[in-house]
């Protein structure tokens, strides 16, 4: 994976200076003023001897004008372009390479930065910058505001107007050339300085990086109003990567745990984006975004779609590389995806050149989790491709006993003494009439009624609309109880909304919050978790005092009650599955399949003797033992797999039809996951079938993860939410484009399918917004606050979004296979 070309021994350390590595050229300080240029076409080519400083160089950088490779180096005196191509012919024909000064005593300059087309050069002295013509010597302008001195700039690779630099104030600024004014500035990030930053073209954002191995990721639109996309800790990613290789790598890891390793920060040296390369375990195609990071300890690379440490290649798994730790580094993308890096040592007046591999590096990464995770030749699918197996659990059927009645001899049977099912009455119980008849005139047609029926049915059957906005206005707010809302969810047709609260009470609305409720009380906890059937003739109720109740639609009291020594743990999630044949329960560590009967006659003596009938069918086990947090299936179609989180945070795959676990994370969040979210879809919406494989896992501290069944691993992240302590949900679209999410601050987010970065904040609660879900039938979003509050939200009105808008994130192939997502709504 990692290759040291060749080595250097400089005169002096060079440790803190910036170093320039380009894919044809690398250059390196030669007894302090002067530079050597080695041509990495051809290593047994003499370097090219530039001379010209009259002081130390401090900083040098590669850059292109047309077809000309271009080198600015810096020293105290002098800023110095210089024509690699044209020093070359000018060494070769007897002469000495020269360049162009393009700025004179400007101060120490700690770095030089090109911009796209080689026109200009940014230069930070101290707490200012200053823009040079690359062609002659001239001050463009000077750009100064940072309260410290400044370590990086960067130029935005699609708009040469902008300028980023960082500080070691700990904060960043954007600034417009053209009014040489700052049109963004960050708040302070972090306790230490920032170093790098780097531009990505690609999602259109901003990345800096400190030297406490912090990296914010920003999202940079056209008004430049940046937003905080993801926060990645490079120590905790760096642990959570050895933890996915200790179970294919215990050897290794044996050994390794037998050296002493001295702990060091992981600073942020230098960043640069990895191009696209075809990962032949992922469905991607070389749509990812990637990043390079070097540190002190070695080289990372990182997803920025999922936040994950993709490979570490640290120098003390290397022992036969000259370097040990690292003091700069310079990352250039090299010829047939590779990657080349010129790293100095810290400690030791050498300069390495590495080559790197990423479809190496990534590619035995995925073989290694393939291995641990099991064989995923055949891959997994939610929608049903086969029938069950003859000893499938899901064949399970419920037998009911007939009461054995002992028939009696020579007695008449008892037989009706009408014909007809209905006897009119004799009319002595109602009152006399005291008026005759009267004929009815002015009869309305028949057929009208039938017209009536026919528009109230109209808008019910309309489809969900996939080009539309996202929810965004509050249409209805309503305070339902002072108790927080634990659990609600739509009906099937988005006509009715079932509300479970923490006062063990379930309340029953219409969708568009009019009307008083329905309420039912019986448990005697915090109802944790309501479901309608697919059916939706009966719901069913489960509450933290470990009992389930099932209810027909439209009675006040239940039709089977399930608890007491049936269940042995409290419930953590129930509802109905496989087409609502079972009732799923997760009770502790133990996931239930129960077969039911609903029968809804009473017997007027004995009416508390239920007649439906409820039989445990399967009991599955998770495989580490430990308590089951989420829990999801899909009731709308037949599905064979059902997901689960483990309180190790685990995340499982079940298959019903083989009763066994077929994939597992053992790591997949930080913390516990407390929701897991799947693409279900909707009567009203058509999808494409690959759509319903992905699903979202929420953990607190941790975000929202967006998970592929077919690649078997996470495919993106989602942070901007709030989530420290409380438990939010989060849903998905029934159109499959948008997600929504709640958060800690009072507010709920919709979140892009495709993109890092929220499309909506919905500001309207004073609590903490707990649970959401989405209508259906139609493009409303349902909210429940820690205050038991209930908020609907429409889409805002205007035009259509546009097919193909700016700031979308293209790519992630995965997400949008066979086009069953539609084009990303631009940001507000």
């Amino acid at each position: 994976m990692i290759a040291e070309k060749f080595t250097f021994t400089c005169d002096q350390l060079s440790s803190h200076q910036q170093i320039a590595c380009c894919p044809t050229h690398c250059v390196r300080p030669h007894g302090g003023k002067d530079l050597l240029c080695y041509n990495l076409k051809d290593l047994n080519q003499e370097p090219l001897a530039l001379t010209g400083h009259h002081g130390e160089v401090s900083a040098m950088v590669f850059g292109r004008r047309d077809t000309h490779v271009l080198l600015c180096s810096a020293s105290a005196d002098y800023v110095i372009v210089w024509n690699i191509e044209l020093c070359q012919k000018r060494v070769d024909d007897g002469l000495i390479a020269a360049g162009t000064v393009i700025g004179t005593l400007l101060g120490d300059v700690v770095y030089l930065a090109f911009s796209c087309s080689g026109e200009r050069v940014a230069a930070c002295t101290g707490n200012r910058v200053n823009i040079l013509n690359s062609q002659q010597e001239e001050v463009m302008c000077t750009l100064s505001g940072h309260l410290g001195p400044l370590t990086a700039a960067e130029f935005c690779p699609w708009d040469e107007e902008i300028l980023a630099t960082t500080s070691e104030d700990r904060s960043f600024k954007v600034w417009d050339l053209k009014t040489e004014s700052v049109c963004y500035q960050c708040f302070v990030l972090s306790a230490s300085p920032l170093l790098c930053c780097v531009f990505v073209e690609k999602s259109r954002q901003f990345i800096v990086g400190s030297s406490d191995g912090q990296i914010w990721c920003f999202s940079f639109p056209i008004d430049i109003n940046c937003h905080l996309v993801a926060k990645m800790d490079i120590d905790k990613m760096y642990k959570r990567y050895l933890r996915q290789q200790e179970a294919v790598t215990q050897q290794k890891e044996a050994k390794r745990s037998d050296q002493q390793i001295v702990e060091t920060t992981k600073a942020v040296l230098s960043m640069a984006i990895c191009p696209p390369f075809d990962d032949l375990h992922d469905h991607t195609k070389g749509q990812r975004s990637l990043l390079w990071m070097g540190s002190s300890d070695g080289l990372y690379l990182v997803d920025l779609d999922t936040s994950d440490l993709l490979t570490a290649l640290c120098f003390r798994d290397d022992p036969e590389l000259s370097i040990a730790m690292a003091g700069s580094w310079s990352i250039s993308s090299g010829v047939e995806g590779q990657m080349l890096c010129l790293v100095s040592s810290l400690f030791t007046p050498t300069v390495a050149l590495l080559e790197v591999r990423p479809t190496d590096a990534v590619l035995g990464l995925c073989q290694s989790l393939d291995k641990a995770l099991g064989s995923w030749s055949e891959g997994l699918s939610v929608i049903q491709s086969s029938p069950a197996l003859s000893g499938s659990p899901l064949n399970a059927d419920l037998k009911r006993k007939e009461p054995n009645r002992p028939e009696r001899k020579g007695c008449v049977k008892e037989q009706p003494l009408v014909f007809q099912t209905r006897v009119k009455s004799s009319g002595y119980s109602s009152s006399p009439r005291r008026t005759m008849f009267s004929p009815k005139t002015n009869v309305e047609n028949s057929s009208r009624p039938k017209e009536t029926h026919r528009r109230k049915v109209g808008p019910i059957l309309r489809d969900y609309p996939t080009d539309g906005r996202a929810p965004s206005v509050p249409h209805q707010l309503l305070r339902v109880a002072n108790a927080p809302v634990c659990s609600m969810q739509y009906s099937g047709d988005g006509k009715q909304i079932l509300c479970g609260l923490g006062d063990s009470s379930v309340f029953s609305y219409k969708s568009n919050l009019t009307g008083s409720p329905a309420v039912y009380t019986g448990h005697n906890n915090a109802v944790i978790s309501v479901g309608w059937s697919h059916c939706r003739q009966r719901w069913l109720s489960a509450s933290r005092d470990r009992t389930l109740r099932v209810w027909p639609s439209g009675s006040s009291e239940p039709a089977i009650t399930l608890g007491g020594d049936m269940l042995s743990h409290p419930i953590s999630a129930a509802q109905f599955y496989y087409l609502d044949k079972f009732l799923l329960v997760a009770c502790g560590h133990s996931l239930l399949l129960y077969l039911y009967h609903v029968d809804n006659t009473h017997d007027d003596i004995k009416r508390y003797k239920q007649r439906s009938v409820i039989k445990l069918a399967a009991r599955f086990r998770t495989t580490t033992a430990t308590d089951i947090t989420a829990l999801s299936a899909i009731n709308d179609f037949y599905s064979h797999l059902v997901l689960q989180s483990g309180a190790d945070r685990s995340l499982q795959v079940m298959d019903m039809n083989q009763g066994r676990v077929v994939s597992e994370w053992p790591d997949a969040h930080g913390r516990a996951i407390h929701c897991i979210a799947q693409n279900k879809g909707s009567a009203f919406a058509t999808q494409s079938p690959d759509s319903h494989n992905l699903f979202l896992t929420s953990a607190v501290t941790d975000g929202i993860r967006l998970w592929d069944l077919r690649t078997h691993r996470c495919v993106r992240r989602y942070e901007n939410h709030v989530n420290r302590c409380h438990a939010c949900d989060s849903a998905m679209s029934p159109c499959g484009r948008f997600i929504a999410s709640g958060s800690e601050d009072n507010c709920a987010y919709i979140y892009d399918l495709r993109s890092n970065r929220f499309l909506h904040k919905l500001h309207r609660d004073s609590d903490t917004v707990l649970r959401v879900a989405f209508n259906p039938a139609t493009p409303e979003l349902l909210t429940g606050t820690l205050g038991g509050r209930l908020g609907v939200f429409r889409p805002s009105g205007g035009p259509r979004l546009s097919p193909d808008p700016s700031g979308a994130q293209p790519g992630l192939a995965a997400v949008i296979a066979a086009g069953c997502v539609p084009p990303a709504p631009s940001r507000l």
